[in-house]
């Protein structure tokens, strides 16, 4: 499988999102929403946004890796 550029991007917003979850669920503590102002500023929303584009985009690594083992067996 080669790797395109839009998917590292993902991987790094999907690291930030997890990482961010991981805070709110141990500690109460939102780390995007104190970088950028508050839960509800249009900062923190765009980079929750592109998150969540992100966990969208990467649904479609599925596939690219069920095909890329599918070759290697054949």
């Amino acid at each position: 499988m080669k790797t395109r550029p839009l998917d590292f991007l993902a991987l790094l917003l999907i690291i930030i999102g997890a990482l961010n979850w991981g805070l709110i669920g141990f500690f109460q503590f939102d780390l995007v929403a104190t970088l950028f102002g508050g839960m509800s500023s249009w900062l923190s929303r765009i980079v929750y946004a592109l998150v969540g584009l992100a966990g969208l985009y990467s649904l479609s690594l599925f596939g690219r890796i069920d095909n890329d083992i599918s070759e290697k067996i054949d």
